[in-house]
Formats: structure tokens, sequence, C-alpha cells
């Protein structure tokens, strides 16, 4: 399934009725974005809302976020990262297996 990670920045003290929006609070419009928003966290430092978003298609993903997400209000900017690919801490060491050697000769030191 399709997913992104999103950074967003809120205007100030509206962060609290972004992240309602987002979790498809039902006192309020949900702007096409409930149930695609699987988590969001208010964070501190350069944006103030991280977001899990996903759809069924790319296509509805794209929708998603732009028409959606991007136009909420209080809403000032995002940042969009699309996940490649993604896993679970159970198939971490499978993962970690699997990637290429890095620096291993190159820099072993000598006994």
């Amino acid at each position: 399934m399709p997913a992104v990670y999103m950074l967003i920045n809120a205007e100030t003290d509206s962060e609290h009725e972004v992240l309602k929006i987002l979790l498809g609070d039902p006192s309020v419009d949900d702007y096409g974005v409930k149930g695609h928003v699987k988590e969001a966290y208010q964070v501190y430092g350069v944006y103030d809302i991280v977001a899990r978003v996903e759809a069924e298609t790319m296509d509805k993903l794209k929708e998603v976020v732009t028409w959606g997400i991007r136009r909420l209000p209080h809403v000032r900017s995002t940042l969009t990262m699309i996940v490649v690919e993604g896993f679970n801490k159970g198939e971490m060491g499978n993962a970690i297996d699997g990637l290429p050697s890095s620096r291993g000769a190159k820099y072993k030191t000598k006994s």
C-alpha cells in the first residue's frame, strides 16, 4: 500500500486543530483525509506535526496529499517523503543481512 510521511508546519497555536482533522475527529470536517492518516504526532523542531498517510493507490495518495492535507486550514507548508520500502522490527534482521557490505574490508583493522 503506497504511503508517505509528511512533515507539516501549522500556524501558531493551531496544531491541535490540524491534528483533530488529520486523526478524524468527528466534530470537524475531514477534508477528504479521514481514514488515510494512520498516525500523527505533534513534535518540536522545524516542523509541528509528523503524519503517516496511506492510500489504496498512488493516485489516491497524491489526491489526499495535494487536495486534502496540503489545503487544510492552518497548514502553512509541508514536506512529503514517499516510502520506498519498509520493514517492521521482526523483519529487520533479514533486511540488514540482505544489504550490500558498506565499509567492511576497506576499514578492517590489522590484528
